[in-house]
């Protein structure tokens, strides 16, 4: 299963909610895959603890590949990475992601991702894919690509607004390019129990009949010690409020709850 976590707007919480759930997954027995196509490399540099400077070995290179004639042409398990922590490998995102983009649209490899992760399905259990911030080139991919979409949402109206756009986008990437693609759920994230705007703003989405799950992720600074160290939180702090509610989104996920 190939699972894209998605937002246009910036700063919502993507790779803190794709790195711990593929921890989870991965400390719960499942073979599981990273891919950052975020040329900013927060999952890369939290499951790692590091930035790769050799583009060679990253996403960077699996595209790069595709724009040259190469006697060699190298596998796709051969740009995957080992992380510290047991069934859990990384694809890593590099800089040099941005320079590409522009020439994989004109040379439309829309679809390489979706082919290259097709042949890792028997080597994984599970597949999350972190995204950039935009509806670009590596985003559509990513959307191409997934079966199902997660969308993280951090209960501001800014948030709120971008939100109709975003389901729209998904819904036009679903119709003119993957039938197969569904939106999983909205994942309110960095959530204030105590707060009247972060409830009311919740409640109309749900009243809406938008896909809002109810496992909600709250606001803590033990992420930012998570993100210092390069521990998610289910290695870190495995009894954390924050972390039991990442186990509870990632069972409602599962469909055990």
């Amino acid at each position: 299963m190939k699972r894209v976590v998605f937002n246009q707007k910036g700063g919502v919480g993507k790779s803190t909610i794709t790195c711990n759930l593929a921890a989870i997954s991965a400390a719960h027995g499942a073979r599981t895959l990273v891919v950052d196509l975020d040329p900013q490399g927060n999952s890369s540099q939290y499951l790692l603890g590091k930035n790769i400077e050799d583009p060679e070995s990253t996403a960077a290179g699996f595209f790069d590949q595709m724009l040259s004639f190469r006697l060699y042409q190298k596998r796709t398990e051969e740009f995957i990475s080992d992380t510290p922590f047991e069934g859990l490998n990384l694809l890593p995102a590099h800089r040099e992601l941005e320079n590409l983009q522009s020439k994989l649209e004109a040379r439309y490899k829309i679809y390489k991702l979706r082919d290259a992760l097709r042949e890792l399905e028997s080597s994984y259990d599970l597949i999350y894919i972190d995204t950039p911030p935009a509806l670009g080139f590596y985003t559509r991919a990513a959307l191409i690509a997934a079966d199902r979409c997660l969308i993280p949402f951090d209960c501001d109206d800014f948030s709120r607004r971008a939100l109709y756009e975003l389901l729209q986008n998904v819904r036009e990437i679903r119709e003119d390019h993957n039938p197969e693609l569904d939106v999983e759920g909205i994942v309110v994230n960095q959530y204030q129990a105590r707060a009247s705007l972060p409830q009311k703003v919740v409640a109309e989405l749900v009243e809406e009949g938008l896909p809002v799950l109810d496992a909600y992720l709250s606001s803590s600074v033990v992420v930012r010690e998570s993100h210092q160290r390069a521990l998610p939180l289910i290695h870190l702090a495995p009894t954390h409020k924050l972390t039991r509610e990442f186990v509870a989104l990632h069972e409602r996920l599962a469909g055990k709850r």
